[in-house]
Parts: structure tokens; sequence; C-alpha cells
């Protein structure tokens, strides 16, 4: 769940091609995914693509690729995780192929409006503010959680005079503690100091090493960085202020209706479940794919 304020300056991405030389002439047709299913390109999905995306035969995807499960990096420096396995299959339902630009998360809003990328896979959550500036194909809903060493008192609803871990830029940095840390000394009581951090793992290891009392982030997130260390940490509280996540489009783009038929038929094949339930996130998995539902409702 990611930051509600896009900063507005434009930075160059690195770009990483994944899929080597494109045949423009013949685009690829399927793609694997990880969880171990074949994506089939979908004919309906590929009849709404915009006529320059579907002859160029390739869809540029923006992530930053620091936000596992979501998206983050493997060892070789590849974008990995459930949000780009579901990226993938989008390519895959539209018959084409991938390529990737990591970035700064900050900029690849602005590189969708500047025209450098086509699409955003990065937990962007929608919300009204955004949707001014791009269209959202909404595809999960995700909530945020807590998490405190194991035999911890920290509760989320209590947390006044507490250190709390975040990465930066997201939402629980930017909206979540600033208003918990208002409200705190609104009522005479101590402030929450948010400790930010450029990715989820620095945030996760300011919690081990007792630098800071906890962290928060989304409930897959969080779920994951929990998983990974060995019994230290374990969820506090239950999950709240859950809010969709979506891939973002240009505002107006003929390639937002395309995408939302993608992923729809990922959803109706089964290839979208198959993803989450491969990375343990099926909770926020949702039957029909909508377009803006900030604003929609």
């Amino acid at each position: 769940m990611r930051a509600r304020y896009i900063v507005p300056a434009f930075a160059a991405a690195a770009v990483l091609l994944l899929t080597g030389c494109v045949d423009n002439s013949n685009p690829a047709a399927t793609t694997p995914i990880d969880a171990g299913t074949t994506i089939e390109a979908d004919a309906a999905a590929v009849a709404l693509l915009p006529a320059d995306i579907k002859s160029a035969g390739v869809l540029i995807i923006g992530t930053d690729a620091a936000y596992p499960p979501n998206e983050y990096k493997d060892e070789a420096g590849a974008p990995i995780g459930w949000g780009i396995e579901l990226a993938n299959g989008i390519a895959a339902k539209l018959g084409l192929t991938t390529e990737y630009q990591i970035a700064s998360f900050d900029t690849i809003i602005p590189s969708i409006t500047g025209g450098t990328v086509d699409i955003g896979e990065s937990s962007f959550t929608d919300n009204l503010e955004r949707e001014k500036q791009v269209d959202f194909v909404n595809y999960y809903n995700a909530g945020i959680l807590w998490a405190a060493p194991v035999g911890s008192t920290v509760d989320p609803d209590n947390a006044c005079g507490l250190t709390v871990a975040v990465q930066d830029n997201t939402v629980q940095d930017t909206d979540e503690l600033p208003a918990k840390s208002a409200a705190c000394v609104a009522a005479g009581l101590e402030k929450i100091d948010a400790l930010p951090y450029p990715s989820q793992d620095e945030a996760t290891n300011a919690v081990i090493l007792g630098k800071a009392d906890a962290l928060s982030a989304d409930s897959p997130v969080t779920l994951y960085a929990i998983s990974k260390t060995d019994g230290k940490l374990a969820p506090v509280g239950e999950s709240f202020d859950t809010a969709p996540y979506g891939i973002t489009v240009n505002k107006g783009s003929e390639l937002t209706k395309a995408v939302q038929a993608a992923l729809q038929s990922m959803v109706d094949d089964g290839s979208y479940g198959k993803i989450l339930d491969a990375w343990g996130v099926t909770e926020g998995g949702i039957d029909t794919i909508t377009i803006n539902v900030a604003a929609n409702g």
C-alpha cells in the first residue's frame, strides 16, 4: 500500500529487458508463470489493445521492485514476486512480451503520464488523489498489519511513544503514522516516531535489531517479512484499513480496458488464483476486476 501523494519530478529509470530481442511480427502467445501455470493469449483482450502497443508487441512495465513478496529483485537483479507474475500474466493474455523498468516508486506514475512506461505494477493503492493522474485496474485488497518481536505488548491502537519502522513513501509513512502520532499529541501523549527506510528488508531488520518497537506495512508484506525472521517477529493486532491495489495506466487510455480484460481472463481461467496461492496471499484476492474503485465504489 504505497504513498498517497506522488512527487512530480521525473527521474530516468534503469531498464531491465527480461525478454531479449522481440519479434514484433509474431508476439508471444504464451508465458510461463512461476506458479506452474502457462498463460494463453485472450483474443477478446488483445482486440482492446491500442494499435501502437499491439504493433510493438511489448508491454513496458514500471516497478520499484523493493516490496517483497509483491515485487522485489532476485539475486541477478531481475524483478520477481506475485505482483510481477500477475504483470507477466497480463502481458501474456495480451499477446505481448514484457520489458521492465525498475525505478524509484515516486517516478513510476510520472513515467506513465510522460509516455515512457505503459503500466505500473508496484503495489499502488487506488485513491482519489492518484486517480486525477492515472487510471487504476484494481486487482487485490490489502490491509495494514503491524509486527513486533515475539512476546511484545505492542498495540497498534495504543502506540503513543513507540518507534515504528516503515518503508519510506508508503501509506504507512505518509498517512497512517502521522495521523496516529497527531492523535497522540492531541491527547497530551508522546508522539509516535516513524523510522523510514528505503526497503522493507531494512525496516524489518530495524525491529529485529531493537532500533524500532514495531513495523507497519501492507498485510502481505508484513506476513512475508515475519516468515523470513526465523520466529523473531509476530503479527500484533488485526489487519485494518483495507484498500485496493491497482495496475496504473495513463488516464483515459484504451489500454485500461485491455488490462482489465486480461486480468479478468486470468481470474476466470484460474491462473490468477494459482499465483496468489503459490505466494500465500490468497486472502486479498477478488473475483471481479474493476476500474477506479476509489471513485466508483
